[in-house]
Parts: structure tokens; C-alpha cells; sequence
């Protein structure tokens, strides 16, 4: 596959068309692939065996580490039952380096009356090299406080990241089981891409990754077994940018304890 247009979607089996991408092609590969919790994706549900399951994980994994260019990422959303059995594969399988854990905590979750109910997802982090690329200027959030050794442009917004589910009730919610906020596919992006590079996709749902890509000045390719998503992606991909369905509520804070001039000046006094 060459001569990549701006975003393309493709309809069937990810590892089929993983197997058609040209080798160290892509920029930065995005994905959430099924848990295999017997979650039901309308023409499908991803129940397997465990056996078959790895081995699913695996070959859909050669196949992304082969089309990732040498400064490439792969950032890959999974559940606590794999998340263990999914960093092994990586490190000690793929031979990829780990850069990252990072803890998606969402606000809300499901309640339980025995145990503590859920409230986070994780997202593992690995590259094909050491040089991946990491653009910390550009997903930096308003310092807490200010201080002289604090870097004012911004901190870096640390592994733990808290973005809101897309609630059923919002105009945003698409009709997908596992939809992700579009503000946590954008600081994977704008972290891990420049602009005009290829992102990919290989379960792409209900297309957040492809829209926030395009909203970045991305190029992308987007796969799903399902018809129905791919149409939903390509309807997205159509619609207006007017701000994303969520944020980091840090965004908008300000910097607590501003110096006052005054005080300023009686230090300069002083000293």
C-alpha cells in the first residue's frame, strides 16, 4: 500500500489489512483492540479462548511493529485481565521498548456492592527504537503554582490522565460500545506524531482516532470488522470541528500564588 490519501478506512480483518501496509511506513499506531470480555461490536463478539486470544494479539502485534517506522510508537489501550500478558508479549516477545504505563482514570464507572469498583483503563506505551518521538511542549498543562524553578509554559501532565467517559446521554456519543474521548486521543497525537505524519488505526470503532487526527494536521488509516463503524468513522471524519467531547480539567486552571509587584520590589530592597 502506498501513495497514502489524507485518511483512508478500510472494512474487514485488521490482521489481513496490517499485512497489505508497506514496512516502516507509520508514524504512530493508536489502538484498542477487544479485550476479549465477550463485549458485543454488532457483527461480532470478542470472546476466544485464551489461547487464541494471545495468539491474536501477537500476530495483530508483528504485523504493527513491522509497518512502524524506526522512531515509531505504539500506544494500545487494554483491560486489566491481558494488561500483564500484554506488556510481557511487548517487551520480552517484540523486542519493543517500554516508554510508558499511563492510567486513564475516568470519573465515572459501574458500581459494585462487593470490591472496588472500576474507574480507570491503561494504556501501554512502547516504541520500535530509542528515539520515539515525545513533544512534551505541546501537551504541557498550567502549572499549580508558581514558582521560580517551575517551567511556566506548562507541566508535563505525568501517567496518570483524567478524562471523562463520552456519557451515553451526550450529543457526542456515538452508537459504539467502547467509544474514547477525543481530548486523551489528542495528547497521544500531538506526544507521539508531527504534523503530516501517518497514524493507524487497526480497530478504529467509532473513529475517534481518525477525526482527532485530522483536527491535528494528521494523515490516518482506520480498520474495523464492522461496516457500520467504518461508515460512522467516515461520517465524523465529515462533520465540523467545533471543540472536543472532553478535557483535562487542568487545562484551565491558573497559576496559583502570582508574584505581586510589590513583593517583588521589597525582595530587590532587601537583597
Amino acid at each position: 500500500m502506498q501513495d497514502y490519501d489524507e485518511h483512508i478506512l478500510l472494512c474487514g480483518d485488521a490482521l489481513e489489512h496490517l499485512k497489505a501496509i508497506d514496512d516502516e511506513s507509520v508514524d504512530l499506531i493508536i489502538a484498542d483492540p477487544p479485550y476479549n470480555l465477550g463485549k458485543n461490536y454488532g457483527n461480532n463478539i470478542d470472546q476466544k479462548e485464551r489461547t487464541d486470544y494471545h495468539n491474536f494479539t501477537r500476530q495483530w502485534l508483528e504485523q504493527a511493529k513491522r509497518v512502524l517506522k524506526p522512531d515509531g510508537s505504539l500506544f494500545c489501550f487494554m483491560g486489566v485481565k491481558y494488561i500483564a500478558r500484554l506488556y510481557v508479549m511487548l517487551e520480552e516477545e517484540l523486542d519493543m521498548l517500554p516508554q510508558g504505563w499511563i492510567t486513564w482514570h475516568y470519573t465515572q464507572g459501574m458500581g459494585r456492592k462487593r470490591g472496588f469498583s472500576p474507574r480507570h483503563e491503561d494504556i501501554l506505551w512502547f516504541s520500535k527504537g530509542e528515539n520515539a518521538t515525545f513533544n512534551l511542549d505541546d501537551v504541557r498543562i498550567p502549572q499549580k503554582y508558581y514558582r521560580k524553578r517551575n517551567n511556566m509554559s506548562g507541566a508535563n501532565p505525568g501517567d496518570v490522565w483524567q478524562f471523562s467517559h463520552v456519557h451515553y446521554c451526550a450529543a457526542e456519543r456515538q452508537p459504539h460500545p467502547t467509544q474514547k474521548p477525543e481530548a486523551l486521543i489528542e495528547r497521544i497525537i500531538a506526544a507521539a506524531s508531527n504534523p503530516g505524519e501517518l497514524i493507524l488505526d487497526p480497530f478504529v470503532g467509532s473513529g475517534t482516532t481518525t477525526r482527532v487526527a485530522k483536527v491535528l494536521g494528521r494523515r490516518s488509516i482506520g480498520i474495523d470488522i464492522n461496516p457500520d463503524y467504518v461508515e460512522m468513522s467516515r461520517a465524523r471524519l465529515e462533520q465540523p470541528f467545533d471543540g472536543f467531547d472532553s478535557i483535562d480539567p487542568r487545562k484551565d486552571r491558573a497559576p496559583k500564588d502570582q508574584p505581586r509587584k510589590e513583593t517583588e520590589k521589597a525582595v530587590k530592597v532587601t537583597s
